[in-house]
């Protein structure tokens, strides 16, 4: 690292709606941070050259990468966090809410990910050893999604 200067990881997460299920995965047990664990599809975000960070079309990219699932352009914002990765790298991570398109969920990346299925929010909820940034994230889909009802 460079005197002076933090070099941040950026990383995008998906909350991906079809009706009243979210697309859901189970990361890897090869996985070093939180092995066997209800996730939601996504990844970093990769820069190639000089070319601005484009963090919607990575959420996009990372969905389909990860589950073969399509999901809408229209990717609107959620929330975002930062925390220091267990390697001790400090993380920005950012969430998005997207519609599903099409495509049937399937696992892509056994290394990453090695199940993909929809669940409801009540079903997310009672898994055992969810994660609170995983909990945060849906609560904020439930939430924005009561809004857009009204």
């Amino acid at each position: 690292m460079a005197s002076g200067v933090i070099f941040y990881v950026v990383n995008v997460e998906a909350v991906v709606t079809d009706g009243e299920r979210y697309l859901m995965a189970v990361r890897s047990e090869q996985e070093e941070h939180a092995p066997g664990g209800l996730t939601l599809a996504g990844g970093k975000v990769e820069q190639a050259g000089n070319t601005p960070f484009i963090l919607e079309e990575t959420a996009r990219r990372e969905v389909l990468e990860e589950t073969g699932v399509e999901v809408e352009a229209d990717v609107v914002y959620l929330w975002s966090s930062s925390f220091v990765a267990d390697n001790g790298w400090p993380v920005v991570d950012v969430v998005f809410l997207c519609r599903y398109c099409s495509g049937k969920p399937v696992a892509r990346q056994p290394e990453e990910v090695s199940a993909v299925m929809w669940m409801t929010a009540e079903e997310i909820f009672a898994t055992a050893g969810l994660a609170p940034w995983t909990r945060r994230s849906i609560e904020e889909a439930e939430r924005r999604r009561k809004i857009e009802k009204q």
